[in-house]
């Protein structure tokens, strides 16, 4: 059975420590218990750790040896505010699929009162981030960034650089990484799209359109899609 991993809250190079939620689903929900071993995540080392105490606000564990693990590719997800449930499933799911970076911006076709509340809800996509990061044996979460307008976001620094375009017809997501080794951004639109304007601000600051086939796909399907299809071509 593979073991559970959990990125520490709090660690030396010692003993590290689960707080808060965390610690309570440990204790509560799986009934951890001393002497148990899981890997903790402590910065960027992955290290072995046996339980020591357990209680509901604080589970400690004595550290011992270190555990080799692949390094992880950066990809970057510019995204688009649309509805908050819908964005939180994408953020937990592409979390999963390797998502390293998450741009939040407002577009043309960001609903303004998303847009206005977008910045009360970042400590929650962090949460939604940081269980998912766990739950998929990640070294490391997502950094989630506070929500801007697209501007700021087209500089974005990276090997490859794709707009899903649903106008675009030709260049597929195979076609777009042959060859690509390092870092990966993707752009994925709100609902109902990139505007006009925003494609040619992106092609202009050097992304690529790429398409995701012929349907017409959901926002956070989009996005989904396209963290599978760099997962799978670039493995």
């Amino acid at each position: 059975m593979t073991r559970r991993r959990w990125i520490a809250d709090q660690f030396d190079d010692e003993r590290a420590c689960l707080v808060g939620a965390n610690a309570g689903h440990l204790a509560r929900v799986l009934r951890a218990r001393p002497g148990q071993v899981f890997d903790i995540v402590c910065g960027e080392r992955l290290r072995a750790g046996t339980i020591v105490s357990v209680a509901a606000d604080c589970v400690e564990f004595a550290l011992g040896e270190e555990r080799s693990n692949e390094p992880e590719r950066e990809i970057i997800l510019v995204a688009a505010i649309y509805k908050f449930d819908r964005l939180e499933w994408a953020i937990e799911k592409c979390t999963e699929l390797g998502l390293t970076r998450l741009i939040p911006v407002v577009a043309r076709r960001t609903d303004a009162r998303l847009a206005s509340a977008a910045a009360k809800r970042i400590e929650r996509w962090r949460r939604i981030a940081h269980e998912a990061a766990q739950q998929s044996r990640r070294m490391t979460e997502p950094r989630i960034e506070a929500p801007g307008k697209l501007q700021a976001a087209l500089a974005v620094e990276a090997e490859a650089r794709l707009l899903l375009n649903e106008a675009e017809e030709t260049t597929g997501m195979l076609e777009a990484l042959h060859g690509v080794s390092g870092a990966v951004a993707l752009a994925a639109g709100p609902e109902g799209g990139w505007a006009g304007e925003e494609v040619a601000a992106f092609v202009n600051s050097g992304w690529r359109s790429v398409t995701l086939g012929p349907s017409v796909l959901r926002a956070e399907t989009a996005a989904i899609a396209a963290l599978a299809s760099v997962a799978a071509i670039l493995r």
